[in-house]
């Protein structure tokens, strides 16, 4: 005889927050997945400050919203994964009481990683290989046999994150009103500056300026594609930028591996999608012994897996 009415079974919420968009999935105890979605992105610094607070309140919000059709009273969430881009020791204890607060649930059962950390967690079991990144940003992740993060890269736009989507864009900008300097006029004329000035919307220095005052890193090195469809069409500055994008990545890997002697490294991230001359001189600028692979993880479902696991 039943002493109350039967729990609802538990399920994992999996968050892959590391962009413009947090993607979120919902899986069971069997692996089904239940649910998926996105709300806005967030990241870790934003745990620091009372402004960042109110905006991860605001998209934790939508996050509730958005899950609870999916949980009704059949599902009961007992542990969340997250991968959060930007996330520090610092900043990981307040954004676990952030999410477990809002999703109401118990500190112990909330789980944050830096974003690229937990995708080489899902990739490599410990010891086993490299995770090299490119998106927004560039880094390369690794997780040795005792469990201990290493990483290189990632300083981010300002002064690192070479090889990466809006490094890409920033050379592409910084060469076409470098050309508009030395002759005006010349820059919209070529295959790179009909490309990307028509992804801002127009080839005067205003609408530029706007675009990089108003659009975050993640919207600005969405050029990136752009500077990629340069290539495609044949601009030579847009074809030599995606090699020298390899090259910056391979950069990033090859130290990680001389450093900790290991000789896997996965690629991931939506930049290698951009051109083949990436992939190309990425394989090309690491040791021949380096087996390079592609790595094409769901962090949002293979977190929501894990957090069920744990």
């Amino acid at each position: 005889m039943r002493d109350g009415p039967a729990l609802p079974p538990g399920c994992g919420l999996g968050l892959d927050a590391g962009g413009t968009q947090t993607r979120w999935a919902l899986a069971d105890a069997g692996g089904q997945v239940l649910a998926r979605g996105s709300v806005a992105g967030f990241s870790g610094q934003q745990a620091h400050t009372a402004a960042g607070r109110r905006h991860l309140e605001a998209v934790l919000g939508a996050l509730r919203r958005e899950i609870a059709p999916a949980l009704g009273d059949r599902h009961a969430l007992v542990a969340v994964m997250a991968g959060v881009s930007g996330h520090d020791a610092a900043a990981g204890p307040a954004l676990a009481r952030l999410l477990a607060a809002w999703l109401g649930l118990d500190e112990t059962a909330v789980h944050c990683f830096n974003d690229v950390e937990l995708a080489c967690r899902l990739a490599f079991a410990p010891g086993e290989g490299i995770l090299l990144y490119a998106g927004t940003g560039s880094i390369a992740w690794f997780i040795d046999a005792g469990g201990v993060a290493h990483h290189v890269g990632g300083r981010g736009g300002l002064i690192g994150d070479e090889g990466s989507g809006y490094w890409i864009a920033r050379r592409a900008l910084a060469e076409l009103w470098r050309r508009e300097d030395d002759a005006p006029g010349s820059a919209a004329a070529t295959t790179l500056g009909r490309h990307v000035f028509g992804a801002l919307g127009g080839s005067q220095w205003d609408q530029t300026r706007r675009a990089l005052a108003a659009r975050d890193r993640g919207e600005l090195g969405q050029l990136a594609m752009a500077v990629a469809a340069a290539a495609n069409a044949g601009d030579r500055f847009a074809a030599a930028l995606m090699s020298e994008a390899g090259v910056e990545l391979a950069r990033l890997a090859r130290l990680l591996a001389q450093r900790h002697r290991v000789w896997r490294v996965a690629l991931a991230g939506r930049v290698p999608q951009l051109h083949p001359a990436i992939v190309a001189a990425v394989r090309a600028a690491l040791p021949a012994d380096v087996v390079l692979e592609a790595a094409e993880i769901d962090v949002a479902v293979a977190a929501a897996h894990a957090a069920i696991r744990r």
